[in-house]
């Protein structure tokens, strides 16, 4: 005895401005925030490697200690 195959298909229309879409806007919400918080994990690690090095080190660089966030954020903001 065997069983009957039945196959279902389902088409929902999703209307703009409907959950799905409210939905999806959070869900890229949240991944643009996790991206932005790993980045500026990065960039604290990078200002705080840089705030450790003596004067002498940063001019080796080319970089004053007033100069670190410019240059860690310099791809961010045109100053």
């Amino acid at each position: 005895m065997g069983f009957p195959m039945t196959t279902h298909t389902t088409h929902i229309e999703v209307a703009r401005g409907s959950i799905a879409t409210a939905a999806w806007q959070w869900l890229k919400a949240c991944g643009r925030a996790i991206v932005d918080a790993s980045e500026s994990s990065a960039r604290l690690a990078q200002i705080r490697a840089l705030e450790a090095k003596s004067d002498d080190e940063l001019a080796e660089l080319g970089l004053k200690r007033e100069d670190i966030p410019r240059y860690v954020f310099r791809d961010l903001f045109y100053i």
